[in-house]
């Protein structure tokens, strides 16, 4: 099934606090970049990963159960209530310094080394598996559940059941695998990243970092999922006609067999989300035109499909639906069936949830801007005085110090929070590039980036500022996180 979930914040590495001191900075000797009034900040996107991802910021998960994306990287975080003296305002078009960046054009970083997510266990066509630590809970309830029903069944077996029982967890969720597998086959056959593949606790999950380009794509990556478990329940099938009924293997292969057509049926409800959910999405999708609209209906159906698991699921087994009846249940049977109903409805809603903000985030995404939300910068040496830099930098109308060598070419950034941190009688015996910090390939950026790839550089390199070139490789001037934040903010508070 699908669940989306998200990104990292750019936050600085360095061990200047994530929070500026409120107030405007008064500039020496006439004044420097004049910062506006603090603005609420907010937490940009990360995975995706996450989203972790993402196609998406956020990661895109097809899972054959119903749970939920681990949190990333990729789901945008509650705005934090702090201060900052940074401007919110999107700067002019004005002239900007030209001294030459020293590249060609902002390149992209290399993204770093995908977190983990438990013990890894290969790489099938180039995607990590992971097995949760969450898994082996659940491995070890399966064994115990299903130790109990051989009892009944094979009770010769003696405490050799739970044995059974294990390879039966294993080889299960060697099904769900597959299930994962298809998911990811489809995606790398559509050119969509695949971050890694992860067994957990009610199911697994495929995070794929880009959302399908068409309905069409979308209905088939989430189809071949659910299509694998029918497929391998056929397997199962016809690997047990030859096969004597009460023994080992007629039992083992019987219950594999229904439980991938559980996983099949239970991931083709129309609510996201699970895969039916998502193929729902693309029906309404191709409909309307709008993948947003697929969304909200794929959305809400899988609402009510929780609120119906939440109060059927216990019905149907206390009425002997799945073989049970009244006379033979117990207190503690009802319980059972009360709790895992309302785990699975929790995971539902919730993964419906998440797929609402996400569609919201990436209708919104494209409104972030480098080249809108890039300050204008003043290029000075190294060895200027802050406070000549910030009379430079007001007399320019600019808001932001870019350090420079004898050619122009570009050395490091001054840092904003640096500057707040000296006093103003210190700034005309404080050099620049006492308060700069070095600039790295990953703090190069294109002022034509936007929207997730925008993000994508962000969150290769975390940092306060970062340099904004133009293709030409002239200085367009400095984005800082900060503003890319609170623009992320303004935009998902607009409504859809």
């Amino acid at each position: 099934m699908d669940v989306s979930g998200g990104s990292g914040q750019p936050r600085s590495d360095d061990a200047e606090p994530a929070e500026h001191p409120a107030g405007p900075v008064a500039p020496a000797e006439g004044g420097g970049p004049a910062p506006t009034d603090a603005s609420t900040r907010g937490e940009p996107p990360a995975g995706q990963a996450a989203p972790e991802s993402g196609g998406d910021h956020e990661d895109t998960a097809h899972r054959p159960t119903a749970e939920p994306a681990a949190a990333p990287a990729e789901t945008p975080a509650t705005p934090a209530e702090t201060r900052t003296d940074a401007p919110g305002g999107v700067p002019g078009e004005g002239e900007r310094g030209h001294a030459h960046s020293g590249i060609a054009k902002g390149q992209p970083p290399q993204r770093p080394k995908e977190p983990g997510g438990g013990l890894l266990m290969g790489r099938p066509f180039g995607v990590p598996v992971y097995v949760a630590p969450s898994w082996f809970l659940v491995a070890a309830l399966i064994t115990w559940v299903f130790g109990g029903q051989l009892d009944r069944v094979l009770p010769e077996l003696g405490a050799a059941r739970y044995l059974v029982s294990l390879f039966f967890a294993v080889a299960f969720y060697a099904s769900v695998l597959i299930h994962e597998l298809a998911h990811t086959v489809a995606a790398i056959r559509f050119k969509l990243p695949v971050r890694r593949i992860q067994l957990q606790f009610f199911g697994g999950v495929s995070e794929i970092e880009k959302e399908a380009e068409t309905p069409g794509r979308e209905f088939v990556l989430a189809f071949v999922g659910p299509l694998l478990s029918l497929v391998l329940a056929g397997v199962f099938y016809l690997a047990m006609q030859p096969v004597e009924p009460g023994t080992v293997p007629g039992v083992l292969l019987a219950g594999l067999m229904v439980s991938n057509l559980i996983v099949a049926a239970f991931n083709l409800l129309p609510g996201l989300p699970l895969d039916g959910g998502r193929m729902l999405r693309a029906v309404v999708w191709k409909i309307t035109g709008r993948p947003m609209s697929g969304t909200v209906a794929a959305a809400w159906v899988g609402r009510a499909l929780a609120v119906s698991v939440l109060i059927g699921l216990p019905l149907l087994n206390h009425w002997g639906a799945f073989g049970g009846g009244t006379d033979d249940s117990s207190g503690m049977d009802a319980i059972t069936d009360a709790l895992l109903a309302a785990i699975l409805a929790a995971i539902i809603w919730t993964g419906a949830g998440n797929s609402l903000r996400m569609a919201r985030l990436r209708e919104h995404l494209p409104e972030l801007r480098a080249r809108t939300l890039t300050r204008r910068a003043v290029p000075v040496e190294t060895d200027t005085p802050l406070s000549e830099a910030l009379r430079r930098a007001n007399a320019a109308g600019a808001r932001a110090l870019v350090v420079v060598d004898a050619d122009g070419n570009p050395l490091s950034l001054v840092r904003e929070a640096a500057i707040v941190g000296v006093p103003e009688h210190r700034r005309p015996w404080v050099a620049v590039s006492g308060v700069a910090q070095e600039l790295t390939d990953g703090m190069r950026v294109s002022a034509e980036l936007a929207g997730e790839d925008l993000l994508d550089v962000l969150r290769a390199t975390p940092a306060t500022e970062y340099l904004v070139v133009e293709e030409t490789g002239e200085i367009y001037g400095v984005l800082s996180a900060a503003d890319v934040e609170r623009a992320f903010v303004r935009a998902m508070a607009r409504p859809s």
